[in-house]
């Protein structure tokens, strides 16, 4: 590997830098508030957890036994970098009990070892919910309304929403057998990979992308026609909860997700603004038995994953715009050598009134700052002159049109905030 090679990113991950990174600010921002708003706390789990956590989440699954980063520390442990989300957070709530209902959201870096493509990298960053302790179809509801209005709050209209249900134990091992036997007719067909999906588990042929396994995997039986009479009411509590909120459905008796551990409620949201084959920005679902794989209690759990990179991605496609980020103001120091203390004191008396302030250092000239004021993507420029400044004053300019008046300094703040709501719409 040459030096250069060294001295750059590892393939499969990217720098979020700005201006790309205030979109992120917004995406984060505008999930924590409207998670804080269902009453969800936030929830930080470490990066890595011995490697038997996420085996609990499926070990015959791609992402846990092709895609995950397994390591062995200084101290012999085997330890992996984390997946996915859900695993972690079961295994916090198993060891610390907290009080159920446990309502959580996280923000976090997820690692899987898989063919870098855009909107899809080995590190990649996750907003999720999880809620435990609560078996009822209204929690369902609630976290689906969740994500689909958090959707709408950062401007990706074009979703859709899949559902499905797992169903119960009751349901799942006669639609288990019956898919089993359904895929080993025609296993010598397909070759070795084929046949080891099915005997480890039927189901997770079902998400496969395999083209020349689609027809039979079209011609398979459907869950749906295999659930319990519980199972079917419950789910069709959940599509009662949607349809009652404005939430439009798509059932989906094909959509399985990727983990081995859900059960129940399963939904996905797609955007047509990206490629069909890599669609899904979000979804999630039911795993009531995951706690105690953990060696927990029996407890009720949902929860969902949206990716940061794919919702960018579906946002960009849609070109939506991003909201205006980064600085308002930017003081001119017109001074000189003198001027440094007043100067940063009218900058720090800004900001501490809200407004995002920068300036020029290093003693640059005035023709300089101004060029440096209008590169930073300011709306406005307040210069402190000695004139200005014998007159308990400064100088305001609007960069974009160019007009420039005198405002006092008492007056700035006021004339400022009037400027930010005129623009606003306020």
């Amino acid at each position: 590997m040459s030096r250069d090679d060294v001295f750059r990113a590892p393939k499969g991950v990217h720098d979020v830098l700005p201006p790309e990174s205030g979109r992120w600010v917004e995406i984060v921002a505008c999930f924590a508030e409207r998670a804080a708003r269902y009453g969800y706390g936030l929830a930080i789990t470490p990066m890595f957890e011995h490697v038997e956590v996420f085996h609990r989440v499926g070990e015959h699954t791609d992402v846990v036994a092709k895609e995950m980063y397994e390591l062995t520390d200084k101290g012999g442990r085997r330890l992996a970098l984390r997946p996915e989300g859900t695993a972690s957070v079961v295994r916090a709530y198993v060891e610390h009990r907290p009080t159920p209902p446990w309502k959580v959201w996280y923000v976090a870096p997820n690692f899987r070892y898989e063919r870098a493509q855009k909107g899809r990298y080995r590190q990649h960053w996750q907003l999720g919910v999880e809620a435990l302790g609560v078996d009822d179809p209204d929690i369902d509801v609630e976290v689906i309304a969740l994500l689909s209005g958090f959707y709408r709050d950062i401007g990706l209209s074009d979703v859709r929403l899949l559902l499905n249900s797992m169903g119960d134990a009751e349901s799942r091992a006669p639609f288990v057998a019956a898919l089993r036997d359904h895929f080993l007719r025609h296993g010598d067909a397909f070759g070795e990979d084929f046949v080891a999906r099915v005997e480890a588990n039927p189901m997770r042929v079902l998400d496969a992308k395999v083209e020349a396994w689609q027809d039979v995997i079209g011609s398979a039986p459907q869950l749906p026609e295999f659930l319990s009479p519980d199972a079917t009411a419950k789910f069709e509590r959940v599509q009662a909860g949607l349809s009652d909120l404005g939430i439009d459905v798509e059932l989906d008796p094909r959509l399985v997700r990727g983990f081995d551990y859900y059960t129940g409620t399963t939904f996905e949201f797609q955007s047509a603004a990206l490629d069909a084959a890599q669609n899904a920005v979000g979804g999630g679902g039911r795993y009531d038995r995951l706690a105690e794989e953990f060696g927990g209690p029996p407890t009720p759990g949902i929860g969902f994953g949206s990716g940061i990179e794919r919702i960018v991605l579906a946002l960009d496609a849609l070109g939506a715009p991003s909201a205006a980020a980064g600085i308002e103001v930017f003081v001119v120091d017109g001074l000189g050598p003198d001027g440094g203390t007043t100067v940063g004191g009218l900058v720090e008396a800004l900001r501490a009134d809200g407004f995002a302030v920068d300036r020029a250092f290093g003693g640059r000239s005035v023709k300089a700052q101004w060029k440096a004021a209008d590169r930073s993507g300011a709306a406005v420029a307040v210069m402190v002159g000695r004139d200005e400044l014998d007159r308990d004053a400064v100088a305001v300019k609007d960069l974009a049109s160019g007009e420039q008046e005198e405002v006092s300094r008492t007056a700035l703040v006021a004339w400022l905030t009037a400027r930010r709501e005129r623009v606003s719409g306020r």
